[in-house]
């Protein structure tokens, strides 16, 4: 009978997930130092400045040093950071490593900010030689090395906010520079362009007597600058050496 008839109710249950979606493999994306450098080169375009470059802080007993890191010269390093290393000197690596407070310069004595706010988030220093404006980030690792980014040129301006912005992401830049950084020294100035050549056909998967076939060598002179490029790049074997090499950009 009509009146007997029961009642039915729809559950609405939640949609299942994509099952395509959900087996989709998770890219983990693995920072490099070009990758590194082509982000600050983007930072440097973003703010109109013409250069950069990244320091670390060593320490040697109570003295502290600057030793450049990555600057705009990469995968070399330019005579303007290592004159910066010697004009900023001991009493900036002492700053950078004892504040985290921003720092910068104009030789004109006017203000790298566009609005007067930016001077709380802050301090003006003395300015180098060689860059009329420019800043200063003091950047570091937990429990690890501190440094400091530059960025400078002949005049650029930036509100607090892209200040702040910008100096964030110089941290999580420092923090791959502090890990994938080349040895004091730079090993790409040390390796010759025949030894990169021999590892760059070792990439391709060239055998030592191919290499020295299509470069006009003794296959012993393949073997010796295959073998000095190991060592510059302090890898245990030669496909070591070739991961190094591309990791540090020396070729694509």
């Amino acid at each position: 009978m009509p009146g007997d008839a029961q009642a039915t109710t729809t559950l609405a249950l939640p949609p299942l997930p994509d099952e395509t979606e959900a087996s989709a493999p998770q890219i983990i994306r693995l920072d490099t130092l070009p990758d590194t450098v082509r982000k600050l080169r983007r930072i440097a375009d973003e703010i109109g400045a013409s250069h950069f470059s990244t320091f670390l802080v060593t320490r040697r007993g109570d003295r502290r040093q600057l030793q450049p890191g990555l600057d705009t010269h990469y995968p070399g390093i330019s005579e303007r950071s290592k004159i910066l290393t010697v004009l900023l000197g001991e009493r900036f690596a002492r700053r950078i490593a004892a504040s985290a407070l921003p720092l910068w310069w104009s030789k004109s004595g006017e203000p790298v900010f566009a609005s007067a706010s930016g001077f709380d988030f802050a301090e003006r220093m003395e300015a180098p030689a060689g860059a009329p404006v420019g800043i200063a980030l003091p950047v570091a690792v937990e429990h690890g090395p501190e440094g400091a980014v530059l960025f400078a040129g002949d005049r650029f301006s930036l509100t607090a906010q892209s200040l702040c912005d910008i100096h964030a992401r110089c941290f999580a830049f420092f923090g791959v520079i502090a890990r994938l950084r080349p040895p004091a020294g730079t090993m790409t100035q040390q390796i010759s362009k025949r030894e990169l050549e021999c590892l760059m056909l070792t990439a391709n998967g060239l055998t030592s007597d191919e290499i020295a076939d299509k470069l006009g060598l003794s296959v012993h002179t393949a073997n010796q600058y295959l073998t000095n490029t190991t060592r510059k790049l302090n890898a245990m074997n030669r496909m070591h050496a070739v991961a190094k090499a591309l990791r540090l950009g020396l070729f694509d």
